[in-house]
């Protein structure tokens, strides 16, 4: 018995080595791919171009409140983020407008609403708003480059209460896409405090095509305790699922702690995977997900009280001459889904590169 426990293990382990050796095989596959940046001051929009093509822009519109990434396409062109408001498309939802492209912000510092704060000139008047300031060390190269944002946290009253400096790292693998956002949050003078709300904060709004499957209407309610209601819709080419590092899945990973989340399903007859992978050294890690099947895929490490249903609190404070490190990464694959193998490798490749 001994024996035969023994050839167990070691073929358990012959196994899942080779896994990981082939996951981490596929993400280094063809890392020729040439990244470059373009600017376009006049329209506050920096491209990332990749062989060429468009991968995602930077963009900073007033009528936005914050800095965010829009479009994100695959390889092949095809969007995963949802059009509205900013370049809507026929057939998707068009609740939550502040819910644009890919971004990090909060609902609750210091008293202001710095997520649900409006869009397309729709400005929520206890909104605050995140102001970018400047673009620098712009880095394209073979495989990997990388620029570095600065933006202002300013309240209603146009104090500013926290200074951002963000590095943005764009990977291309073959038909694999990576972006690492490592962002540093400073007080500008005073104490900063994240008052726990489920209203945050890592985001992604995703095309219809990835939600889940709408079955009826659901009502949702802002941090002020505002309504709004997400109808149910036609499925045709509705396709997404998630997936958690822990084996949840669907609208089940709401509320729920992982290292890493898939966002899986088709475009088409296009295959995406789309994964938001939290880091060892962020707060609250493993994070809290505020994913929702209707195309909010966001994960929050503040939101503890919401997704514990008050067994816990959470009120983050940033002393004054103090900082907040975040760091958390996106993995966009087309023509295939990922595997947790694939997923884990690139989780753990995340963890060791930025302390």
């Amino acid at each position: 018995m001994r024996i035969g426990a023994i050839l167990s293990f070691l073929l358990t382990a012959i196994v899942s080595i080779s896994c990981s050796s082939k996951a981490q095989k596929a993400g280094n596959e063809d890392q020729g791919s040439i990244i470059k940046f373009v600017e376009h001051q006049a329209d506050k929009r920096v491209d990332v171009m990749i062989d060429g093509k468009l991968f995602t822009s930077y963009i900073w519109p007033d009528k936005v409140y914050k800095p965010v990434l829009f479009p994100i396409l695959t390889p092949s062109g095809t969007p995963v983020t949802r059009g509205f408001p900013l370049q809507p498309r026929a057939g998707e939802r068009q609740d939550h407008l502040h819910h644009v492209g890919s971004w990090f912000n909060y609902g609750n510092v210091n008293g202001v609403d710095y997520w649900g704060n409006g869009s397309e000139g729709e400005r929520n008047p206890k909104g605050g708003v995140i102001k970018h300031v400047s673009i620098s060390q712009l880095k394209g190269g073979k495989g990997e480059g990388s620029f570095i944002t600065t933006a202002s946290w300013i309240d209603p009253a146009g104090k500013e209460v926290i200074k951002e400096r963000t590095e943005f790292h764009f990977i291309a693998r073959g038909s694999t896409r990576i972006i690492d956002r490592i962002a540093t949050w400073s007080s500008a003078g005073e104490k900063v405090t994240f008052t726990d709300t489920k209203e945050g904060s890592f985001g992604i709004r995703v095309a219809r095509q990835l939600e889940l499957p709408s079955k009826e209407n659901i009502t949702l309610t802002d941090a002020q305790g505002n309504p709004t209601t997400v109808k149910a819709m036609s499925n045709v080419g509705v396709t997404g699922m998630y997936k958690s590092s822990e084996g949840d899945t669907g609208e089940g990973v709401w509320s729920k702690r992982a290292k890493w989340m898939n966002l899986y399903g088709s475009i088409g007859d296009e295959k995406i995977s789309l994964v938001i992978a939290d880091h060892p050294k962020n707060l609250s890690y493993p994070t809290y997900w505020h994913a929702r099947g209707y195309g909010l895929f966001a994960a929050n490490p503040f939101g503890v009280k919401d997704f514990t249903n008050g067994k816990q609190e959470l009120n983050y404070t940033i002393p004054v001459g103090g900082s907040l490190i975040t760091r958390y990464r996106i993995i966009l694959t087309s023509g295939k889904h990922l595997t947790d193998a694939e997923i884990n490798a690139y989780s753990d490749e995340f963890a060791t590169k930025y302390k």
